[in-house]
């Protein structure tokens, strides 16, 4: 079966007739979702089962499920989980308390997105908010220090994989500088590269491990001044793969947000030219997603073994009291609601 370099949406709860056969024919190598495709578990696993079906194989789903601002599901069905920051505040009064709630917020995580099906979480963020930057990272960011920042990412990483969820590392090479949303502008950083290579890539070093990873919508005027990392094949090349030497399964960030031009079309070939192994799309959107999938080649060679060797790094999750972690979880963070 040929899969294609791409991940999409769906517009809703349910897969539409024209969505099945689109689905069918295009056969994405996953799937990703947002609030508008989650209402209650047997509902999600009801859809998760539909996409598979669909496609006829064990696709991956994924899921943007951070905590604080920047999570899918939530109350009433599943807990509201605390900010990155959250574990960096705790992580200052405690480090080994702060690295033990980063790795079971993750791992509980990790147990309610694996019950409904979802096998991958956009998770962790590794960029390193600097004063002055928009706050698109904010807290959404461990702390403002690299060494925290890789400490605690590290630790949620190891917590999805453990409970069966395979983590992706974002925004490489870095996002915390953005002095505007990406969703609807281009950011733009003229921070000297060495300033680059002491704070905002260390962390995605030493995580560069890691199966999975999602690329920034931002240019770097010091390292390619006209294209943002995602369509930029010198910043791929030269430092995502070279000198944070990730070499597993990279992602564009959507290629439907505003920092990016051009058409959508010509968006999914520039990121996949660039060196992206897929381009994601997120809005759901049919005809856009004909647009990605008519620019999206067969996934084959070096991206193709890369997305293999990405989900071969799926687990079966370890065993896990839940309540008892639960409570454990809670005296950390003093977040009694998860």
């Amino acid at each position: 079966m040929t899969v294609s370099a791409f991940i999409c949406g769906t517009s809703g709860p349910t897969l539409t007739a024209d969505e099945i056969a689109f689905l069918r024919e295009a056969q994405p190598w996953g799937f990703i979702l947002f609030k508008r495709n989650c209402e209650t578990p047997e509902q999600i696993r009801a859809l998760t089962a539909a996409l598979r079906d669909t496609v006829g194989r064990d696709a991956p789903i994924l899921i943007d499920q951070e905590g604080g601002r920047v999570q899918r599901l939530g109350p009433p069905h599943w807990p509201a989980y605390p900010t990155g920051r959250t574990y960096g505040d705790v992580f200052a009064r405690s480090p080994e308390a702060g690295l033990r709630a980063a790795w079971l917020g993750a791992r509980l995580m990790a147990a309610d997105l694996f019950g409904l099906g979802i096998d991958v979480d956009c998770l962790p963020v590794l960029d390193v908010p600097v004063e002055g930057a928009h706050d698109v990272i904010g807290h959404r960011a461990y702390g403002v220090t690299p060494d925290i920042v890789s400490d605690l990412g590290r630790t949620a990483a190891e917590g999805l994989l453990t409970g069966g969820v395979l983590p992706v590392i974002k925004h490489i090479p870095g996002h915390g500088r953005a002095g505007v949303d990406s969703h609807h502008a281009l950011p733009v950083v003229d921070t000297p590269r060495a300033e680059l290579e002491a704070t905002d890539f260390p962390p995605f070093r030493d995580a560069a491990h890691l199966p999975l990873a999602m690329t920034a919508h931002v240019v770097y005027a010091n390292l390619d001044p006209d294209h943002p990392a995602t369509t930029s094949k010198s910043v791929i090349d030269e430092v995502i793969r070279g000198l944070i030497g990730f070499d597993g399964c990279l992602m564009s960030d959507d290629v439907s947000m505003q920092a990016l031009s051009g058409t959508i079309a010509e968006r999914t070939a520039a990121a996949l030219a660039a060196g992206c192994d897929l381009a994601l799309h997120c809005n759901g959107v049919l005809a856009e997603m004909e647009a990605v999938a008519a620019n999206a080649p067969a996934l084959t060679g070096v991206a193709a073994d890369r997305a293999a060797r990405a989900l071969a790094a799926r687990r079966r999750p370890a065993p896990l009291d839940e309540a008892e972690a639960r409570a454990e979880f809670a005296r950390l963070t003093g977040m009694p609601s998860v």
